[in-house]
């Protein structure tokens, strides 16, 4: 391990604790009449989620019921349940057509309804929806956790570094919360991060944050490239769960070009990629505006990624020109509800058209006049075309008049 990277390391917090929740099943108690012994879910990543107990009562169990959801979930899914004479129960759920995101927490607990005509209702408990297709390793710091199947105990501790430096870049413009756990999930290659995905019921994205879970997945794969890959991949989606704990429930209002911008601006080792395709796109006119990058991103990926390396340069323009508290000021607007357009102009004095025009001037060496009149061109030429037949016309008929006024001298 190299000495910068020793510091870094030495520099993560460390006087933080973050509790280990026990999974062991554990009686839970309910209301008075009922009594759940030994509750336990066991899940086989992507297909199944088997929920077993001993459901005890003070008089016969007309009907008992499981009740589940995601720990952030609204919508509770309920399944009645078969009541063996011990009090069993037991429900397998079907995990490949109705999903839980990886990694997610599952919150569960039991109703019966009794003889004497009372629904009573057990405590809840919860557990974690984990892959467990792969035999993870982990090692923290603080309040963070990397998981790793692939590569060797220096591998673990390169992945915790990145971690450690991806936070202190973004310490200065993102509040940062550490009381609560990250765990970051590194996958070897991007097909079983991508199986993951899918069988969670997302598409891959080449890495993926859980931001109100505080979970991070990447793919890395061990070799001489793992320390260019998750100094990009693990400070970026670190960002997005960070973002997300400082704006809570406005998160979703933030435009996609400044929440993306600003995760890709703290990568330690940025996409050396990214210059190149704002020079191409630059030179043959295809930068997307950045009204069309409000919502969200195109769907193939030339195009996002060119997305991405437009947010990533634009964000670190408008840094540069306003400052951080520029940035916290188009945050803090967003968050109050103010449009894609009008939030720039709010926050920064300037529309987002404005800033983009800017941005390209003064970025990219775009000439905007230029540009203007190139683009105006076809229309100018139109224009001539219309107005030739007419001044034409004209002409002639001023000589015509010329002619005859000639004659009659």
């Amino acid at each position: 391990m190299s000495a910068t990277r020793q510091r870094i390391r030495n520099i993560v917090v460390v006087t933080l604790f973050v509790a280990t929740l026990s999974l062991k099943p554990k009686p839970v108690l309910g209301q008075a009449g009922i009594v759940v012994e030994s509750p336990q879910a066991v899940a086989e990543f992507g297909k199944t989620i088997t929920f077993t107990a001993k459901i005890k009562a003070s008089s016969p169990i007309q009907q008992a019921s499981l009740l589940f959801r995601g720990i952030n979930e609204e919508v509770t899914r309920v399944e009645t349940l078969q009541v063996a004479d011990d009090g069993s129960v037991s429900f397998v759920y079907d995990a490949s057509l109705n999903v839980f995101p990886p990694f997610s927490w599952i919150v569960y607990w039991f109703q019966a309804t009794l003889s004497d005509g009372k629904t009573y209702t057990s405590d809840s408990t919860r557990f974690q929806y984990s892959d467990n297709r792969f035999p993870w390793r982990e090692t923290s710091q603080a309040n963070v956790t990397i998981h790793w199947y692939a590569g060797d105990d220096a591998f673990g501790a390169a992945a915790l570094d990145s971690a450690g430096a991806g936070l202190l870049a973004m310490k200065d413009f993102i509040p940062l919360s550490l009381t609560e756990p990250i765990n970051i999930y590194i996958y070897s290659n991007v097909k079983d991060l991508g199986d993951t995905m899918l069988l969670g019921g997302r598409e891959w994205a080449g890495g993926h944050a859980h931001a109100d879970l505080g979970v991070v997945l990447v793919a890395v794969s061990p070799g001489a490239n793992q320390f260019a890959e998750m100094e990009t991949f693990i400070p970026h989606e670190l960002a997005h769960v960070m973002l997300y704990r400082a704006l809570g429930d406005q998160y979703a209002k933030q435009p996609a070009w400044l929440i993306e911008g600003i995760a890709s601006m703290v990568e330690i080792y940025p996409n050396p990629d990214y210059a190149r395709a704002l020079e191409i796109a630059s030179v043959n006119d295809t930068l997307i505006p950045f009204m069309d990058l409000c919502a969200s991103f195109p769907a193939d990926s030339g195009s996002a990624f060119l997305a991405y390396a437009q947010s990533q340069s634009f964000v670190t323009y408008i840094r540069d020109s306003f400052g951080i508290s520029g940035l916290s000021r188009l945050t803090n607007t967003y968050s109050d509800g103010f449009e894609c357009d009008l939030g720039a102009t709010k926050a920064l004095g300037s529309s987002l058209n404005q800033l983009d025009s800017r941005w390209r001037e003064n970025v990219l060496g775009q000439n905007q006049t230029g540009a203007a009149m190139r683009n105006l061109l076809p229309f100018f030429l139109l224009l001539i075309l219309v107005l030739v037949v007419p001044i034409w016309g004209a002409i002639d008929v001023l000589r015509q008049r010329r002619k005859y006024a000639a004659q009659s001298k």
